[in-house]
């Protein structure tokens, strides 16, 4: 069986305790999916899944009375998981809106009037066949690449609705679209790591936090804060990671988070805090790196067999290129670490089995393909890549990464199809196009012209340029028609004024929303999308553990005149023709047939490992009428993975991705790029805006962290931003010195500005900031006043619209200075969660 004894009972355990867990499996007959009852619950409990993790909700009469975790995995609770009522209820768009001057007049439609004008109330059918309407004609009028499918990700967790790939399917079956590349969370990195490691590394399976536990003498956490962000996933939180830091603290593991914030986790951990100034992480790492070899602490057998291009590094390092030695003292003077703290730093991580986990804060900057480029070649000196207890991770802090991999079956989703070819009123069928399947659907393309996500502005305010992008040239289309779903690019896009002037570029802006986000007030169409929890549909748990299999039945009615967003999408198919409806329907099937699809390959899946190797599943009928999880169990060989590990067995045998086979320090595909803004080999980029060139009119350095009780800008509108809020305002974190000098006080409000816009945020200050450093979380609704002061304190007015560099076009949220004074005017009333005018 190719298993030996030790493991064969360790699965054997495993199996002993899932089991009692399991239903009987029983062979119900195979009826269709879409006749079972949905069996709506009036009066009781209801089990589904969010991103924030498995939920029990609790029904009353119809209505969600109580929100709570399905199981408790840790001493944490976790804010987000009380509050799926106001998910449902408030900020709500119950019916079709068309934007007024659109309405009348669809050719020229008073663009400069979105987010001003008022809406009009259109039957669900009058809205249906506008949409088709005026999609046929600018595809007709301008071609494809009129048209953006402009969906970001972080829509529902459910694999069969699944917004964005519904948008993009019903796109391709009639006739294709832009769309787009990368995303804000791992711009930079996901570019960059290829090249180095051979994957994108940022969304790959850690080092196992049983193997860190066991074997790890320091663990870094360098510019993240798990314990805020790993209260989320990308499908459902499995919750284990934050297990694993509770019993990080209890362990004798020395710990230490680099970062300008003394975070959660430093403070949970009772970490050594190390505050270097924003954006200097490369120059910390360089420091440390130069000592290393001064030390003569460097593993130079690892670099010689797992790498290439240190010597040409190393030579930059001395100052062969620039004339400038990159020493301690160099490092120091940039980012603000004593010289002794540096030197320090970097003997114990060579003397001491040590992992580094870091964050994706450090990459969304100016240049931000260099830190973890940095990170990588540090860790290279240390000779710690792929053995127990040391290297990096960059996915420790998100979706519960270093969690065990379970065994058992794995849950397909719903896919974006072909191109479509639609011309002169006819469907001519499908075409062959990059399909986007299950997996790590956010990444993948299936648009039949895409550019740079972080670009978006760039792109629809300049037409016909053409940029240089990862060793490529990419022309921006000239779009006209835009269909958003499942995000809020109002809130998520840097320099929110630049954006707004190139959102009233397009004639036609079309949303399915389920709130009345600044996204959707600043749309022409806007259709009322269901929430998760008013249909149904399945997923999993653990982005990388797939520990369990989830029902997410409906649990209560859906509001007003709501819809599923693939109903939505086959009733606009339905103008088009059968043919198209077909095609998108897969003739004519319902949102539960496609659960059930999943749920039994995944069956299947596990039924061929054979029953003593994975937990057993029910048939579909009564998964879905027993209403409860499937837990799997992670067999021995993945409890004790380390990542890297097969590579530094046989770099032979196990080649990277890379054009070596090998880690590459230095890249001679990105030397022929000849870019200015990224060489070679890792290199030390002063940023446009930062400390070392702060000003009086910017002198604080603005940090725009993920919220701890948020998703972004999700779950912004609930009832929880009352335990954050100061006076109604998204809080800004001030250092105590700072706030004493501007005369700031705890609780006052103040008025964060600088030469791309102002907003108001109310003021929390603590010693917990580097001084000249302040934090206003990402997410926060844009809010603007009659003279654009944004009312509520949405982070992005303020921030860069910039490129990390030409090879990755990454965001540089975290890149930018600011200036603050206290607010002494009359406080303008919030009405960012209102409904806009014209609608109930």
């Amino acid at each position: 069986m190719g298993l030996d004894r030790r493991k064969f009972l360790k699965i054997g355990a495993n199996l002993s305790i899932a089991l009692p867990l399991m239903p009987n499996i029983i062979h119900a007959k195979g009826i269709e999916a879409s006749k079972i009852n949905s069996g709506l619950v009036k009066n009781g409990s209801v089990i589904t899944a969010a991103h924030w993790g498995i939920l029990k909700l609790s029904i009353k009469d119809g209505k969600i009375v109580k929100s709570e975790p399905w199981e408790k995995v840790t001493n944490m609770d976790n804010p987000l998981q009380h509050y799926t009522a106001d998910m449902v209820y408030k900020s709500r768009i119950k019916y079709p809106y068309v934007r007024k001057s659109y309405l009348e007049n669809p050719d020229n439609p008073k663009t400069e009037l979105r987010g001003k004008d008022e809406f009009v109330r259109v039957s669900y059918d009058e809205a249906i066949k506008l949409i088709a309407k005026e999609l046929k004609k600018t595809r007709e009028q301008k071609g494809t690449q009129a048209i953006f499918g402009g969906s970001y990700g972080w829509k529902s967790s459910g694999n069969m609705q699944n917004a964005r790939i519904l948008l993009h399917r019903f796109l391709n079956v009639t006739g294709g679209f832009v769309g787009v590349s990368g995303d804000y969370s791992t711009g930079a990195s996901q570019v960059i790591m290829p090249y180095v490691v051979g994957s994108i590394e940022v969304y790959e399976q850690q080092t196992s936090w049983d193997n860190i536990l066991k074997h790890s003498k320091y663990v870094v956490i360098w510019g993240a804060d798990p314990i805020s962000t790993l209260r989320i996933a990308w499908t459902a939180s499995d919750q284990r990671g934050l297990a694993y830091f509770e019993k990080l603290k209890k362990s004798k593991i020395k710990v230490i988070c680099i970062d300008p914030i003394r975070t959660d986790t430093c403070k949970f951990l009772n970490a050594k805090w190390i505050a270097p100034k924003p954006n200097t992480d490369v120059a910390l790492m360089m420091g440390m790196a130069s000592h290393l070899i001064a030390k003569q602490k460097v593993d130079y057998n690892f670099l010689e067999t797992y790498t290439t291009g240190f010597e040409q590094f190393k030579s930059y390092l001395e100052g062969k290129e620039d004339g400038i030695k990159k020493d301690v003292k160099w490092a120091s003077q940039i980012c603000g670490i004593e010289e002794k703290t540096i030197r320090e730093l970097a003997e114990n991580f060579y003397d001491n089995p040590t992992m580094i986990m870091s964050g994706w804060a450090m990459q969304r900057a100016q240049h931000g393909e260099q830190p973890h480029w940095m990170l990588v070649t540090l860790c290279s000196m240390l000779g710690q890549i792929g053995t127990k207890g040391g290297g990096f991770g960059l996915s420790y802090h998100y979706s519960n990464g270093g969690v065990p991999t379970c065994k058992g079956g794995v849950i397909g989703g719903i896919t974006a199809l072909s191109v479509g070819i639609w011309k002169n009123g006819k469907f001519k069928g499908l075409a062959q196009s990059n399909n986007a399947s299950e997996g790590a659907e956010w990444l993948q393309n299936a648009a039949s012209y895409s550019f740079p996500l972080a670009r978006i502005s760039d792109a629809l305010l300049h037409p016909g340029k053409t940029i240089d992008h990862n060793g490529e040239k990419i022309t921006y289309p000239n779009i006209d028609f835009i269909y958003w779903v499942g995000g809020n690019p109002l809130v998520h896009h840097q320099d929110t004024n630049t954006l707004l002037k190139a959102w009233r570029k397009p004639r036609t802006i079309v949303v399915n929303e389920i709130y009345w986000t600044p996204s959707a007030k600043m749309a022409d169409i806007v259709m009322p999308a269901t929430s998760s929890y008013e249909r149904d549909d399945i997923t999993m748990s653990g982005d990388y553990a797939n520990m369990h299999i989830v029902p997410m039945k409906q649990a209560v009615l859906p509001e007003g005149e709501s819809k599923d967003d693939y109903e939505i999408f086959a009733d606009i198919c339905k103008v088009y023709g059968e043919n198209v409806f077909n095609a998108y329907t897969q003739n004519g099937l319902k949102a539960k047939d496609f659960i059930k699809e999943y749920y039994e390959n995944a069956l299947n899946q596990t039924k061929s490992f054979g029953e003593v190797f994975a937990t057993p599943m029910p048939s579909f009928e009564e998964f879905w009428a027993k209403n409860e999880p499937i837990t799997f169990q992670a067999p021995n060989e993945n409890v004790e993975y380390i990542r890297f590990a097969d590579f530094i067995e046989d770099p032979i045998l196990n080649t990277l991705g890379t054009d070596s086979g090998l880690i590459e320090i230095y890249s001679q595909s990105i030397a022929k790029y000849n870019y200015d803004d990224c060489k070679a080999h890792p290199t030390w980029f002063e940023p446009i805006e930062w400390l070392g060139n702060a000003s009086k009119e910017a002198p604080f350095h603005l940090l725009t962290n993920h919220p701890a009780n948020r998703l972004h800008s999700q779950m912004c509108h609930t009832s929880l931003r009352e335990k954050y809020a100061v006076k109604g305002r998204e809080p800004i974190l001030i250092n105590k010195k700072d706030a004493s000098k501007l005369g700031i006080k705890n609780g006052d409000i103040v008025r964060v500005f600088n030469k791309r816009g102002e907003v108001l945020a109310g003021a929390v200050v603590s010693d917990d900031i580097l001084e000249g450093v302040v934090r206003l979380c990402e997410g926060g609704w844009y809010d603007p006043d009659e003279k654009g002061l944004c009312k509520y304190g949405s982070a992005n007015v303020l921030t860069l619209d910039m490129p990390t560099s030409k090879l990755a076009n990454g965001n540089i949220a975290h890149t930018g200075l600011v200036n603050i004074e206290k607010y002494k005017g009359d406080l303008p009333l919030v009405t960012a969660f209102k409904s806009p005018k014209g609608a109930l």
